[in-house]
């Protein structure tokens, strides 16, 4: 299999709380610079930023905490591709239920936490994600997995389960995920996800390269910082 992917990246993986390790491993595999992100500062330099899984409400108060919350609507603002998965994606939420203290709030989905039940309930769905190339569905693992109660205003839905459950968002070069990419062994929207645009309205700026790909892993095995959506 063969994907689409930007070369030379250097990526940043907010490192307060969860499994930035595994979205590290993964963009390492793909060939670019990861920044474990744990100091505003290291902002200024990324071409591409994640925001992982974990515990939401710890991630939240440790990025207010950390004087993160502004500089990071600043940086979803600007236009480089922001990403959010599980806990990552209900702090991009300008709505969510029962969160305690404000994320960062910047795209146009409300999200319902652990929508899907406890760990015990992880479950892997095929899905399609819309915009990613290749023929293949996508093997999502959901792992206390937050649900996409309402996507609106600039934001569309990207994939839903086969009952329609919306599972992903994207808004420009904002993208969302209830779903854990990282714990897989599939490449697909990490690669694809660096292509969104550099100008806040999802269009790719760099030239794609052709990158082998093991294609789709159906093990499930998450990282022991995977706790939690």
């Amino acid at each position: 299999m063969t994907q689409t992917t930007t070369a030379g990246k250097c990526v940043g993986v907010l490192a307060l709380q969860g499994d930035f390790r595994e979205h590290r491993e993964m963009l390492q595999a793909l060939g670019h610079e990861v920044v474990e992100v744990r100091k505003v500062e290291q902002l200024t330099r990324l071409d591409a930023l994640i925001i992982p899984g974990g515990e939401s409400t710890t991630i939240a108060r440790l990025i207010l905490s950390n004087g993160f919350r502004e500089p990071l609507r600043d940086f979803c603002a600007f236009g480089k591709p922001v990403w959010g998965t599980c806990a990552g994606a209900i702090l991009l939420a300008k709505e969510v239920d029962q969160l305690d203290r404000p994320g960062i709030e910047t795209m146009d989905i409300a999200v319902h936490r652990n929508a899907f039940g406890r760990q015990v309930d992880s479950f892997e769905a095929e899905i399609e994600v819309a915009g990613l190339p290749g023929d293949t569905p996508f093997r999502a693992v959901f792992i206390r997995a937050p649900l996409f109660e309402r996507v609106f205003g600039k934001a569309e839905a990207i994939a839903r389960l086969d009952d329609g459950t919306i599972v992903a968002a994207r808004q420009g070069s904002l993208l969302a995920t209830s779903f854990h990419p990282e714990v897989t062994g599939d490449t697909r929207i990490h690669a694809w996800f660096l292509t969104l645009g550099s100008n806040g309205h999802g269009e790719g700026t760099a030239d794609p390269v052709l990158v082998s790909s093991a294609g789709p892993d159906s093990s499930s095995a998450a990282g022991g910082e995977t706790s939690a959506g």
